[in-house]
Formats: C-alpha cells, structure tokens, sequence
C-alpha cells in the first residue's frame, strides 16, 4: 500500500492518495479542486487514479471530486447518509455509487469501510482503511472534518454560515455520539484528518499532519466528556466566525463545481476598463502588498495582500453574483493566484490589472500610530474599532473599543459612527487595513488604520484595566 498526503496551506486542508503497487490502482480523498498534484504523483508512481471519495460535502473549499473524475475516469464514491438536504445533486449522480454505514469496496488489495460521523454535517463519513496484503485488521482512519488532531469538527456551520437555525445543537449532540463511537475502536489506529492548523472547521486544530486514535482519547479534549450536555456547551463555546464565503461552497459542492476547462481564462486589462467595472458595481481585489495599498490605490478597491492565506478574507466579501477583477503586483503568478481564488469558487474573474498600469487618480489609505491611539484613549477624540475574532478580543481589549469582527463589518454599518474619526486596529495590521479600506468602499471617510508592527497595542490594554 502507498499512501500520499497533499496539503494546502492557503486552506490548511489536507488530502490523500492510496494506491495498490499491485494492482496499479489509487483512490484519492478529499481532494483539492486543482488536480494536478494527484495527477503528477499517480503518473511518478506508475498508478492509474480508478476511484474518488470524499468525506462530505465541504463548506471551505471547492470539491475537487468531480472534476477528477472527469479527469481521469475514476468512480465516484459520495455519502449517501443525512437527509434530503444533504444529498448530492451532480449532473452524473447517478454514475456515481452512493455509500452509507458499514459499505465497503477495494481499490487492490486496499479495503475501504465506511464509518458514519455525523455531528460537522448530517452525511459526513470517515473511511477506514485495511491493508489486506499485509494485514486482517485495520490501519487507521481517514476522518475528514469529524476528528482533527486536538479537536473535532465544528458543528454550527450550517446554522452561522449557512443560515439553517436550529441545527448547531442537534449536531452537536450527533458529535459527541461520534465521538463516543470512536471510543471503542482501537488505540492503534492512525488518524489523518483533512485539516490542520488554520482552518475554520474548529477551534483548535493542531498542527501536526496525523496521529493515533490512542493519542487523542488521551489528550484530545473531545474525548474528554462523558456527560452530552457538557460535551455540547464546550464544543459550541469559542468557535472563530466563519467566512460568508462558506454557505456558496456548500451549494456548489452538493449540486457540482463547474469544471474548470469551461471557466474562462481572465486577460491584462487596462485602467479605464477598471474604473467602468467599478462604476457598475464589480468587486476590485488589490493584492499588491500593504504599503503599497497606503501610497496609492484605485478608489473602491478593497486591499487583500498576497500572503498565507489571503483567499480566506476574499471570500469574505466576495460577491458570487458579479464579476470580480484584481489589481496585481508586476511580478505575480496570475496561474497561482487564480489557483487560490477558484479553489473557492471564485471563477468570474473577467480580468487583473498590472501594478504599473495604475495610473494615476489614486488614493492614499489613512493610517494612525500607536501615539494616535493612545490619544484616542484618553481623551476620546477617536473611535476604537476592532477587528479581531471575538475569541481574541476576550482575551485582550482596549477599553471602549467598538468591537466588530472583520467578517462581519458588512452586517453592522449602523453601528459605525461616520462623523467621528475612527481608528481600526486588529493583531497585527492585517485584517483592519482589509477592513479600513472596505468601510471607505462603503463611503466612510473617516476610518484611519493602525500601523503597529510591533504590537504595541496591548501594552496600552494591559496598562488600563479592562
């Protein structure tokens, strides 16, 4: 047996390929919407890919599932288990074969099981995985998004970011008797889960690629709780927001992502085309680097650099209904960029401007120091906002600060005051210079940024009690 562990960073999602060197055949799971990596490696290995599966209908990324098996010919293996809500809808559904609890199949001489987990979603699935050329007993456990190393699945994706009330406790309640399930199995038992430090699916993600199932009953604090009500306040309690981008996914993966041979390949524009797109409404995405954005911007534009995990605060903006275009540094990988942008499902990007066709009529972000703060503080001359997680913002705070998550400042216009000045500040620069230059597409004039690299701030929140 060959097992291959891919991994993304822009999404910290990981995923797998096992194949049979006796057989030639391989399986992929939960794989990324862009093919390639499997392909080169199926091909370096002498594998033909003859099957695909996933774990569930993902909310974080698009499924690269179908457009493999279009790739390759492989057969598609998809849950059948959940509710009518939560069935697949692909164009060739009924090419695929549906798989509930206790099914089984062989890639080779590689047994798979299928282990029903609901609790992160109503039809998520773990695969267990027997070697049956070396061995009768199982080797470890694909988990996807039920069992991460140091933390489970989340449940309330479905309710905070799909919009479906009433369903975080009920899965809940379904996680903690996965949980209890996979008390009984063996201690032996590897554990690869299709995240890592980073995503949105938990709170807690470590960072560490796999484990053992002995490993986390020990030390993992879901396994922690035999009372149901105590597992469900603590699992519910601390998850991060999650992007808006997560409900589109959702829909995208359960009807069929569009293959990306029928995308259209976005082309260099010039500035006026640019400004005519802004007129009409369209997104502008500047990924050009944080200093750049200050001295000089498109007016309109919203400033996302390029950085680990960047696509993550586009999607928190994106709109699906209308084109989005990208102002783009000179020397950037267009390919790379359209990679992290349509791996969640961002694909009507008509066209990108180069950095040096700015032009000129650009703008200058306003920015404020640590001394303005200060300022701020004692004698209210500004408005605090800040823009962390609320995780993070109980933990540490400015006194008076206004406090609105990035992800959520769309929602809350109201409740920014447009006639007093306004200082944004985050952990570290980042997601408020993202959020200063949004709330100025919104109109407002008088949000200045924090520039603080050294994270000063908290010396001022630590200094007042808060």
């Amino acid at each position: 047996m060959l097992l291959k562990y891919f991994y993304d960073e822009m999404l910290a999602q990981a995923s797998y390929l096992i194949g049979c060197a006796k057989t030639g055949e391989a399986m992929v799971i939960d794989p990324m919407r862009d093919v390639e990596p499997y392909l080169r490696v199926a091909a370096k290995e002498g594998l033909r890919i003859t099957h695909v599966t996933e774990t569930h209908i993902h909310a974080d990324f698009v499924s690269g599932v179908r457009e493999l098996a279009s790739r390759t010919g492989a057969q598609m293996y998809l849950s059948d288990m959940g509710d009518a809500n939560w069935k697949y809808a692909y164009p060739e559904i009924e090419k695929a074969v549906l798989v509930k609890d206790g099914d089984t199949w062989m890639v080779g001489n590689i047994k798979v099981q299928v282990i029903a987990t609901p609790g992160h979603t109503p039809e998520h699935i773990a695969f267990m995985i027997t070697d049956t050329a070396a061995a009768d007993q199982p080797m470890g456990v694909f988990t996807g998004d039920f069992l991460f190393v140091g933390d489970v699945g989340r449940p309330d994706l479905l309710e905070e970011a799909a919009g479906i009330a009433g369903t975080k406790e009920p899965g809940a309640r379904k996680q903690f008797q996965s949980v209890q399930r996979f008390k009984a199995l063996p201690d032996y038992l590897q554990v690869w889960p299709a995240h890592g430090a980073g995503s949105a699916c938990g709170k807690a993600l470590g960072a560490i690629p796999s484990s053992t199932l002995g490993y986390e009953k020990r030390f993992n604090p879901a396994f922690q709780f035999d009372d149901e009500d105590a597992f469900v306040h603590w699992l519910l309690k601390g998850q991060p927001e999650p992007p808006r981008y997560f409900a589109r996914m959702k829909y995208v993966n359960k009807v069929g992502p569009a293959l990306l041979h029928d995308l259209a390949t976005p082309v260099e524009i010039e500035r006026p085309l640019l400004d005519q797109a802004l007129a009409e409404g369209a997104l502008v995405f500047d990924l050009r680097s944080a200093a750049e954005f200050v001295a000089g911007h498109i007016p309109g534009s919203i400033s996302v650099p390029i950085r680990k995990m960047y696509s993550t605060y586009v999607g928190w903006f994106v709109d699906f209904t209308k084109p989005t275009y990208l102002v783009v540094p000179d020397d950037a990988d267009i390919e790379q960029i359209l990679k992290d942008l349509r791996a969640i499902g961002v694909d009507d990007i008509p066209g990108y401007l180069p950095a040096s066709a700015l032009g000129d009529n650009l703008v200058q972000l306003p920015t404020a120091t640590v001394k303005d703060l200060s300022a701020a503080l004692a004698d209210r001359s500004a408005v605090i906002l800040d823009m962390r997680n609320l995780t993070e913002y109980e933990e540490i705070h400015l006194p008076g600060a206004l406090h609105i998550p990035l992800g959520y400042l769309p929602r809350h216009l109201d409740e920014i005051p447009r006639d007093t000045p306004i200082i944004a500040h985050c952990a570290t620069g980042y997601r408020s210079q993202v959020g200063t230059s949004l709330l100025r597409r919104f109109g407002f004039t008088n949000v200045a940024t924090l520039v603080d690299p050294q994270g000063t701030w908290r010396e001022l929140a630590s200094a007042v009690a808060v």
